[in-house]
């Protein structure tokens, strides 16, 4: 009898991964496509690792990037943003008329933080609060607000920022390091401690495990 109950309360040992099998999954393929294509372009340019070269190829691709983070915490909750493109149009629609009703660049940059924050908000009580699914949400408010967008600006061309705006999206904070590209590694490392050294982590996996919710 005490056997019997020793052996069904001793968990049968999970078996060992090789480590090398690690190293076969999709990231370090990825890994390794990246490493070929910049030993290729090396060798096809002399100027490709040029310093000023690379930094202005990550202008290609900083912005989307940034989006990208919080894009996944949602889909890691099993949820999804469609209207982050509306968004955008309303928030800097919204950030040009202030300019030209002359706010300064600390102004612009709180009104369009603003009115991105009230955007997802929006969204977000929509699902939250009335059990909506966020793809049907969101799909409703990107054409609202690509609407409002289009009702304010019409056919206009808000251009008339303050010159120091324009240092968010070409200035540099040192040498070669763009402040664009600097942004994103300070919000990639504030991303990757929410979601593997904090309690939000085990939270947003906790959501997403969770059965879909009856529509």
């Amino acid at each position: 009898m005490n056997k019997t109950l020793i052996s069904e309360s001793v968990p049968p040992q999970a078996a060992t991964v090789p480590r090398w099998s690690r190293l076969l999954c999709w990231e370090s393929f990825l890994l390794a496509v990246t490493l070929a294509v910049f030993v290729a372009n090396a060798l096809a340019s002399p100027y490709f690792l040029n310093i000023w070269n690379l930094s202005d190829a990550t202008f290609n691709f900083t912005e989307k990037a940034i989006i990208v983070l919080p894009m996944a915490m949602l889909i890691i909750a099993r949820e999804i943003d469609l209207s982050v493109a509306s968004t955008i149009a309303l928030s800097s629609t919204v950030m040009g008329f202030c300019a030209q009703a002359g706010v300064d660049t600390a102004g612009l940059v709180c009104i369009g933080l603003g009115v991105g924050l009230l955007c997802g908000l929006f969204n977000g009580l929509l699902v939250t609060r009335f059990n909506l699914s966020s793809i049907v949400i969101t799909i409703g408010t990107m054409s609202l607000y690509r609407g409002i967008t289009y009702i304010l600006l019409g056919d206009q061309a808000l251009n008339h920022y303050p010159e120091s705006f324009a240092w968010f999206g070409q200035g540099y904070v040192w040498g070669a390091l763009s402040f664009e590209f600097a942004r994103f590694i300070l919000l990639a490392a504030q991303f990757s401690f929410l979601l593997h050294k904090n309690n939000f982590c085990s939270r947003t996996y906790a959501i997403g495990k969770k059965p879909t919710r009856a529509r």
